[in-house]
This record gives structure tokens, C-alpha cells and sequence, in this order.
């Protein structure tokens, strides 16, 4: 069995060598990952500059890992395409520091890292550690390890795909797993404004949670009562049930 994991972290960042270094415990594994954190690069892609790729060796860990220069989506994209001599059976992302909980797994970087493999045909799982006073992500590591050895057992089309949050307490604590819908996130006071030293004005993204979607069976209801979510997700955005309502309009334009 063949991972390839990948983040948005940065491929020094301390969840991607615990996922890599889980699932080397299963079966073979190969990082690529972006040469620097790239949080919140959503699904972007480098098209105008080129893309350099360097191997390096990651602490502890005896496995081949390259660094790009580019997005978590461009990491994926080059490794399925271009560093792997075979497709991978599964793209691992993460173990992200911090949640990608409801809505805003638009703006990640590690679920649209999971989302390029889907789309090129490898089956994925983003994963994500909730914040806390401490980052441990031993348990969270545990998690992948088991999860990746119940999928392998399993039959899964090509596009398969999961986004799993794992609350940020002591294994004793967590309460077991629950299969969720996304909730929904929106923030206010999204930008502060300042001055730099010669009196120009800039913005600087800051952002203040205004409306949680807590709704019975969401990720956002089950992590915050200590429950691992599991989403199921998938990148056709179309509504079909607006489809219908379209054509009834007949609109002329």
C-alpha cells in the first residue's frame, strides 16, 4: 500500500511528520509538501512561476520526502504526475494544526490538498487537530494509522473522500467517532487596518468567529462535544436541486 501525504503546514511542520511517520507503519510512504507554511491557499495552483522541487530528509523518519515551492494543491499534483513512478492508493493530508471544520474547508489547504488527489483519482483523507493549549498529535497519528488500515480492507471508487477533525483532548476523553455533514462558519471584523511607518494605510486578516451552524450531527457540534468527525466530501459544487427551478425560469439573456 502506497501514500502519498502531503499539508499545508509546511513539510517541517510537526503533524505532517507524525502522520508520515504513522503511516509508514502500514505502508510505504512518500511526502511531498510545500517548502513553507501555505495555510489557507485553498485550492490555488502555480502557474506563473515555475515550480522547483528539492529532496530533504525529515527527523526520525526514513523515507523519501521532497519540498516544493509551491501550494498543497501543486504538491500533490507534481507527486501524483511527476515523483512517484506509480499512483499512489491513497493521498493522506495533514495532520493539520488547527481545525478545517464546516465551511471553512473552502479556504484549506490541506482539504484541497486530499481534493487534487480525488480529482486526478487517488482516494483521500485531509486530516485535521483541533487547537489547544498543547499540540500533541500522537493520538491523531493513531487515528490515521487505524483509519488507513480499515480503508485498505475496503472496495472504494476513485473519487473517495474524507475530512476528519479530531478533538484536541486526552485519548481517555475522546467519546468515539461520528459520521457528520459540514456546519457553517462565517467571521466579522475579518480585517484590521494599520499604519506603517510611512503613514500608509494596510490591512492585515484577522477575523473574529461571528456564526457557528451548530446543527445536531455537523463537524462543529460533534468535535466540540469530543467526538472525531468524519465527512464525507466531494468537489462537484454543482446544486442540482436549483436545476429544476433553473429551467422553469426560462430565462432569456
Amino acid at each position: 500500500m502506497r501514500f502519498l501525504v502531503s499539508n499545508d503546514d509546511g513539510i517541517q511542520a510537526e503533524g505532517i511528520i507524525q502522520l508520515a511517520s504513522s503511516l509508514s507503519k502500514v505502508g510505504e510512504v512518500i511526502v511531498v509538501a510545500p517548502d513553507m507554511e501555505r495555510s489557507a491557499s485553498s485550492h490555488a495552483i502555480t502557474i506563473h512561476l515555475p515550480l522547483r522541487v528539492r529532496e530533504v530528509r525529515l527527523p526520525g523518519l526514513d523515507i523519501k520526502a521532497y519540498s516544493v515551492n509551491g501550494t498543497p494543491a501543486d504538491c500533490v499534483k507534481i507527486g501524483i504526475d511527476v515523483l512517484l513512478k506509480d499512483k499512489p492508493d491513497f493521498v493522506f493530508t495533514g495532520i493539520n494544526r488547527g481545525a478545517n471544520l464546516g465551511t471553512d474547508v473552502l479556504y484549506s489547504g490541506t482539504v484541497s490538498a486530499a481534493i487534487e488527489g480525488c480529482i486526478m483519482g487517488v482516494r483521500a483523507v485531509a486530516l485535521s487537530l483541533l487547537y489547544g493549549d498543547t499540540m500533541d498529535y500522537t493520538y491523531a497519528g493513531q487515528v490515521a494509522q487505524s483509519l488507513a488500515q480499515a480503508l485498505m480492507q475496503q472496495e472504494l471508487h476513485s473519487n473517495f473522500l474524507l475530512n476528519v477533525n479530531i478533538p484536541n483532548a486526552a485519548e481517555n476523553d475522546i467519546k468515539g467517532v461520528k459520521v457528520t455533514h459540514l456546519g457553517t462558519r462565517r467571521y466579522t471584523k475579518n480585517y484590521e487596518m494599520r499604519k506603517d511607518p510611512r503613514g500608509g494605510t494596510y490591512f492585515w486578516l484577522a477575523g473574529e468567529l461571528a456564526d457557528e451552524k451548530t446543527d445536531l450531527g455537523s463537524d462543529i457540534e460533534v468535535t466540540s462535544n469530543n467526538y472525531i468527525s468524519i465527512t464525507p466530501l466531494h468537489f462537484d459544487l454543482t446544486s442540482y436541486s436549483m436545476i429544476d427551478e433553473l429551467k422553469r425560469l426560462e430565462l432569456k439573456l
